[in-house]
């Protein structure tokens, strides 16, 4: 499988990633644990059915640490025993928040309060963010088909 569009060799590309990737920077340096952002970022890839960065943040999470077990479960947390109720609190906003055309009113006010119970404030920015800019990066991989499997953890610095 080829990608549509050659993305990596395009300059209009390159510049408008690298500042999703800065934005990505300022989350990766913010108090919402790491953990929590792989995992947000790998259920809305798969959500999302972006295989190029479903292989990218499962990597990368086991690159941090986080176990194959929990990775294997995260498309099923709601019936796995090995999340935190903050990570489960993260993963049902960043289900609701990438699914917001499929329900009116978007993210539910239930969903909302039981997040802001475990996440300070900044803490819920960067969890927002992280949930924008994942679904950034999977929409343009999406749409170009870009194939995933390749990617190795730290290949783009």
């Amino acid at each position: 499988m080829e990608a549509r569009l050659n993305l990596f060799a395009s300059p209009t590309a390159a510049k408008f990633t690298k500042h999703l990737v800065a934005a990505g920077k300022v989350v990766a340096d913010s108090s919402l644990p790491v953990a929590t952002q792989e995992l947000v970022k790998l259920r809305a890839s798969q959500i999302n059915g972006c295989g190029y960065c479903t292989d990218m943040h499962s990597k990368d999470a086991a690159a941090a640490g986080e176990t194959v077990q929990r990775l294997h479960l995260v498309a099923a947390w709601r019936e796995a025993k090995v999340f935190t109720d903050a990570e489960r609190a993260a993963l049902e906003l960043t289900e609701q928040g990438t699914r917001i055309a499929d329900a009116a009113g978007g993210v539910t006010d239930e969903a909302w309060a039981n997040a802001a119970k475990y996440y300070d404030e900044e803490q819920l920015v960067a969890l927002v963010l992280t949930i924008s800019v994942i679904n950034a990066f999977n929409r343009g991989n999406v749409i170009v088909q870009q194939p995933a499997g390749d990617y190795e953890p730290g290949m783009f610095g």
